[in-house]
């Protein structure tokens, strides 16, 4: 089955008024989800926020089907959390960290999980050890085996990076973390929505999702899959009413399912819209979506690539829809604004996101450009034609 492009852009008001090509940042929701959380709004100013929440129980525990379905685990393993990056925070510092205990990640990883590390660091003892890349500039899987030991705690990595078009090989990486006993915690923040994921084949223990990106949902939304053996072995950072239970004057009980890591309080309206863009991935397909995002950033690199000039940065063996490049002679910053005077919406990717890759690679800041499926050829076309003409 192919993706009906037409029909999507027919779903999505927005593509017809700009060319988006921010989709690693946020992605332009469908009609399906906007319509979803504002009947939702609508409904609690109608009729009571708590009544309306109890109106839609059965749409909000469809949720859990519907997120594990998307990544291969159990409605049990899925947290609701407001963003990918609590959601991830909620799984790392809820592991037992000790002096002298080891975390191993990789040289392309993202700012808010290396300030955790430095935090846990600095806190309880905790070795930050960083694996090198190969020769394809991913995390070298070899080089990582080598580094573990006795007190490799976990393994953390980001699956793609937040500046380029690099997959990390994250099944590879969960192989060997298998074959060591040692948890695997995986940043998918740019991956879900984008490419179909399967965390059995991965091999990972907890990964973390948003759901403002690739998977088209709203803002202040995202989720936490914690493999059900893992569950147990997780102390949550905090807890409330709805992650344990007030059992007596001095103890209390908490849940035996992912939701410990969840908040009474949340974007009830938010879930029921990232539910609804769930499904509307899962119904176009992850391969179908994944086969057009490729293809389209591979136009563009390729565009790019012919370019005088422009310099294409992206690594890896394996290469997704994000785009970074850069035009010699220009400010990637002033690109972004240049563009955007012309409707077109990129982002710009700086060394502090991903300081220790930027800095090995001698770059301060790149233009990024994210496609997704329901961009078309000529609007690809039309992007490279606005960089040519700087």
């Amino acid at each position: 089955m192919s993706i009906d492009v037409a029909q999507i852009r027919a779903d999505t008001p927005g593509c017809e008024a700009r060319l988006h090509f921010n989709n690693a940042g946020a992605s332009l929701p469908p009609d399906p989800v906007l319509d979803t959380v504002i009947a939702h709004l609508r409904r609690e100013a109608e009729i009571g926020g708590y009544e309306a929440a109890a109106e839609a129980n059965s749409r909000l525990e469809h949720f859990y089907q519907a997120a594990a379905r998307l990544v291969g685990g159990k409605a049990e393993e899925i947290a609701f959390i407001e963003n990918a990056t609590r959601a991830w925070d909620m799984a790392f510092y809820a592991i037992d960290w000790h002096a002298g205990d080891q975390i191993l990640t990789a040289q392309a990883e993202y700012a808010s999980n290396y300030i955790a590390y430095l935090h846990v660091a600095q806190r309880h003892g905790v070795e930050v050890q960083t694996v090198p890349n190969d020769s394809h500039g991913q995390i070298s899987v070899e080089a990582l085996e080598k580094q573990i030991n006795e007190r490799t705690k976990l393994i953390a990595i980001t699956h793609i990076p937040t500046n380029g078009g690099l997959v990390n090989p994250a099944a590879a990486v969960g192989k060997v973390a298998k074959a060591h006993g040692v948890p695997f915690l995986l940043d998918a923040c740019q991956a879900v929505g984008q490419i179909p994921i399967d965390v059995d084949a991965i091999g990972c223990d907890m990964l973390s999702a948003t759901g403002r990106k690739y998977l088209r949902g709203p803002r202040g939304t995202g989720f936490l899959w914690v493999r059900e053996s893992m569950i147990g072995e997780l102390d949550p950072p905090l807890l409330d009413l709805h992650a344990a239970r007030w059992t007596g004057p001095d103890s209390y009980e908490v849940r035996g399912d992912a939701r410990r890591f969840e908040n009474w309080e949340s974007f009830v309206a938010g879930r029921l819209g990232l539910a609804q863009a769930i499904d509307y991935a899962l119904d176009l397909g992850m391969e179908n979506i994944r086969d057009r995002i490729y293809a389209l950033a591979t136009q563009l690199r390729d565009g790019l690539d012919s370019l005088p000039g422009a310099t294409v940065r992206d690594l890896g063996r394996e290469r997704c829809g994000i785009v970074t490049f850069t035009v010699e002679g220009h400010d990637p910053q002033a690109i972004k604004e240049t563009l955007a005077a012309q409707s077109i919406n990129v982002s710009a990717s700086r060394r502090a996101s991903t300081l220790l890759d930027m800095t090995e690679r001698n770059l301060d800041v790149v233009v990024r450009a994210s496609v997704h499926y329901y961009n078309r050829e000529d609007e690809v076309d039309r992007l490279i034609e606005a960089v040519k003409a700087l």
